[in-house]
């Protein structure tokens, strides 16, 4: 299967965005095609309570969004 989200991405144009709570993850880019895998990665842009209105930059597992946030928008 090919991967379709694995060129990287800006902040304002994410392929995906989830939520949780005050919580937001933007994915920017997406390792793996297959979201299933038990190690699958997203590098994301993440906004928290504690990035005071902004972004922090990292790769997250997707299980670990896919089970405490629901997807908001797909670009």
């Amino acid at each position: 299967m090919k991967n379709l989200m694995g060129k990287t991405r800006t902040i304002d144009n994410p392929y995906e965005t989830y939520t949780a709570n005050n919580w937001t993850w933007k994915v920017l880019k997406k390792y793996q095609a297959d979201d299933n895998k038990p190690f699958a990665r997203w590098l994301c842009a993440v906004s928290s309570p504690y990035t005071h209105g902004g972004y922090d930059m990292g790769d997250v597992y997707a299980k670990e969004v896919l089970q405490s946030a629901r997807k908001v928008d797909v670009s």
